[in-house]
């Protein structure tokens, strides 16, 4: 991170440990705790307040483990001249907290995709930063954090509004709550600047209209926010938000939803997207930051946007890839780069604006009928509207077709892909030694052969509704050759192992009962 020039990387690791401490000194117990923490594998959501105790408990010897950890993770952040984020309080609590305090003003929120809506796991609690226990709690932990790491850091990272709308819409509430949560920094860290996503005024924009905007954003001293313009690679909200009112931000790569294993990007929108924002008219852009929900995969994204931090202008990324190419395998190879030349045109050149990738079904339930809904016993109407809520929360497009089979996310000739693969496999003599051109060939294997099992698919789905046995029996057969041969193929690097992993997991246990929850997060 820090030879791509990262200097202001989130530093979340150990968080739990902060909170256990934090909590019980408001009388909230160990055992409390279980039914708040999600487990290692689903931390984030967990700590977005989008589901309790799922994958849990966490063991004591992890929670002082990951605090361990962090303290050395801070130690270099800071060795290599960088600034560390550090988290803040949002308002998420534990359900103990509402019996505690029974007049604090504690929200339960509503399901957010989780397991059947299962209480036990979903509809997490959120105490309204207008309630005085808010500065309080949030004070607390800005306060620990010192007290364990030291004086590291002023930035502090706070999304309470993320996919979770204010109560009201009024700006003067809005603005109170703003305020609210700034307070509870700057009382723990009276340097404190709030950086936050930016993303809510995308994903719920239905809400977030100019006066609603306008009051969250200057609820806080100018220079003591600075917002992450999370999707500007897709979707920039500077363009429509007057330079967010004013307020510095951060032109932000997404790329990513969910970590999903694709190629995929929009290399000409990187390469010109920085500049455009920082050449604009009275832009308030103080920087270039990379928010993917998902690496190891895609580097040749994450290169060029590191780069972007430090040109003035924008990349040819025809000439840029050569470079690339030349630098990523050691060596210059014509057929390679004529391999590059294509990808950057097809599948680096995704502009129709779906949020999400890799909806091939060689990685989706199985199912006969692909646009049947895998909770079973619903009527088409009541799965129209799922789909649709689906669509509000969870970024997904809908694609109907006239066939009424859904289509796989597809926005490139696949042929014309294939002949980069072929142009990949003729370079392979002068690059058989480079790792990178390795792992490259099998991306790019793994990419072809996920598309074509696609078409294999429906084919399969086609002579099944046709009832053309014969026509079935060969796709079906070729779907499954398909399958095992990308689990061949993926096997031959070690970058695609979910072993590596699972092991590295392992690995962390410190006692039997630690290493069979480690088998039970795997069977989940």
């Amino acid at each position: 991170m820090a030879l791509q020039g990262i200097n202001l990387p989130l530093a979340f690791t150990g968080q739990e440990s902060i909170w256990q401490k934090v909590f019980m000194d408001f009388n909230i117990s160990k055992e409390d705790l279980n039914d708040f923490f999600g487990g290692p594998a689903f931390l984030a959501w967990a700590r977005m307040g989008n589901l309790h105790a799922w994958g849990g408990p966490l063991s004591q010897n992890w929670l002082d483990q990951q605090l361990v950890l962090q303290k050395q993770i801070l130690t270099r952040m800071l060795e290599l001249g960088m600034t560390p984020v550090l988290p803040s309080f949002s308002g998420n609590v534990p359900a103990a907290l509402k019996k505690i305090y029974p007049s604090a003003n504690i929200t339960r929120l509503g399901d957010w995709n989780t397991v059947n809506g299962d209480p036990r796991w979903c509809c997490t609690y959120l105490l309204d930063p207008s309630d005085t226990l808010f500065v309080e709690i949030g004070t607390a932990f800005i306060r620990r954090q010192v007290e364990e790491y030291g004086d590291v850091t002023d930035i502090y990272n706070c999304d309470t509004f993320n996919e979770n709308s204010p109560p009201t819409n009024d700006p003067a509430y809005i603005s109170s709550l703003g305020a609210a949560v700034y307070k509870a920094m700057s009382k723990g860290d009276k340097d404190a600047v709030w950086l936050m996503q930016g993303w809510l005024f995308y994903s719920d924009s239905s809400f977030w209209k100019p006066p609603q905007m306008k009051a969250l954003l200057h609820s806080v001293p100018f220079g003591k926010m600075i917002v992450l313009d999370l999707f500007a690679d897709v979707k920039p909200i500077w363009r429509t938000s007057s330079q967010f009112y004013g307020t510095p931000y951060i032109w932000c790569l997404l790329h990513n939803f969910g970590g999903n294993i694709e190629m995929y990007g929009i290399l000409d929108a990187v390469s010109s997207g920085p500049v455009d924002a920082r050449t604009s008219e009275n832009s308030t852009m103080v920087g270039v930051g990379m928010c993917m929900e998902g690496i190891e995969h895609n580097p040749v994204i994450y290169e060029l946007t590191s780069e972007m931090a430090f040109r003035s202008e924008k990349v040819q990324v025809q000439d840029w890839l050569k470079t690339y190419s030349r630098r990523r395998y050691g060596k210059t190879v014509h057929q390679v780069e004529a391999a590059w030349e294509i990808l950057h045109h097809t599948i680096y050149n995704c502009t129709d604006g779906i949020a999400d990738h890799n909806t091939d079904f060689i990685v989706k339930f199985p199912d006969w009928d692909p646009s049947s809904n895998p909770i079973s016993n619903i009527t088409k109407q009541n799965q129209m509207q799922m789909l649709l809520a689906l669509d509000r929360k969870r970024r997904v497009l809908l694609q109907e077709t006239s066939a009424h089979l859904p289509q796989a996310h597809l926005w490139y000739s696949t042929q014309e892909v294939v002949n980069a693969l072929r142009l990949f496999l003729d370079g392979g003599n002068d690059l058989s030694g480079s790792l990178t051109y390795r792992y490259d060939l099998v991306d790019l294997t793994r990419q072809v052969l996920s598309k074509l099992a696609n078409q294999v698919y429906v084919d399969a789905v086609t002579a099944y509704q046709g009832r053309d046995v014969k026509a079935y029996s060969l796709h079906s057969r070729n779907f499954v050759q398909l399958i095992k041969d990308i689990d061949v193929l993926l096997a031959s690097d070690d970058n695609f192992l979910l072993g590596t992993w699972l092991e590295s997991a392992k690995k962390l246990a410190a006692n039997p009962t630690e290493r069979s929850m480690s088998g039970m997060q795997e069977h989940r």
